[in-house]
């Protein structure tokens, strides 16, 4: 199985497992992604979900490049994987959980997207990271040129996708491509795991909204805000806060 989902207590791990081609996607990849999404989402156990390699030493090599030339001249086949890689992206950078990408060696093209799709990346010090489509000719998606300029912003996004050259980790977390350096994503799983989901949850939206354009207040966003002061996570957070306690979400 070269893509599957494990739950590891409050963390649910899609683990790409296809080391003989340093876990590059092919179509049936791109196809089984969201549907790991969609179990990872109506788990309830799961409360934050960790993309990484089943294998240490690697994250993603990006697509299948023999695969893709074996079906260069099948229209509908492109078709169809240009759907699959666009579900995928669309669904990862929208999914109503936390997300953390753990990247342990080269993370390139396709691979760099499903990075980026993540809320957080955090990468061990040996990683490289880069997008190399213009090494081969191709165009990266709009999507996610838009999920890259967010983070990196145009001039830096620009350098990487000109060049198409592999950055280190280092270097990657200077422009803004990682949030942290370390050689396990565990510890900042867990510590997002015990936080209120709700809180996570909607905080994420808001992100989302301000992502996308929106740069004040509306009524929906203030109902959400206001509306949180109601919810059971809020009575248990500042319950736990007076008791100067640790606060336990259900």
């Amino acid at each position: 199985m070269t893509l599957r989902l494990e739950r590891d207590g409050p963390i649910g791990r899609i683990l790409i497992d296809r080391p003989e081609k340093r876990n590059a996607f092919n179509q049936a990849m791109w196809e089984q992604f969201p549907v790991l999404l969609g179990t990872a989402l109506i788990d309830k156990a799961i409360r934050v979900v960790v993309v990484q390699s089943a294998s240490p030493g690697m994250f993603c090599a990006g697509a299948d490049i023999g695969e893709m030339m074996a079906h260069k001249d099948d229209a509908t086949w492109r078709l169809a994987n240009q759907a699959a890689i666009n579900r995928t992206q669309h669904e990862l950078a929208r999914l109503a959980k936390p997300t953390i990408a753990f990247i342990d060696g080269d993370c390139v093209g396709g691979g760099c997207g499903i990075a980026i799709a993540c809320d957080i990346r955090v990468a061990t010090a040996q990683s490289r990271i880069g997008i190399t489509p213009a090494k081969l000719g191709l165009v990266y998606p709009l999507h996610d040129i838009k999920l890259l300029i967010d983070l990196v912003g145009p001039g830096q996004a620009k350098r990487i996708l000109y060049s198409g050259e592999l950055f280190a980790a280092h270097e990657a977390l200077a422009m803004g491509l990682l949030e942290l350096i370390d050689d396990n994503a565990t510890p900042l799983a867990q510590q997002i795991a015990a936080n209120s989901a709700h809180s996570m949850h909607e905080m994420k939206r808001f992100v989302r909204r301000v992502l996308d354009g929106q740069t004040d207040d509306d009524a929906d966003t203030k109902r959400i805000f206001a509306d949180a002061f109601d919810m059971p996570d809020f009575a248990e957070g500042s319950e736990a806060f007076v008791q100067k306690r640790k606060p336990e979400f259900r």
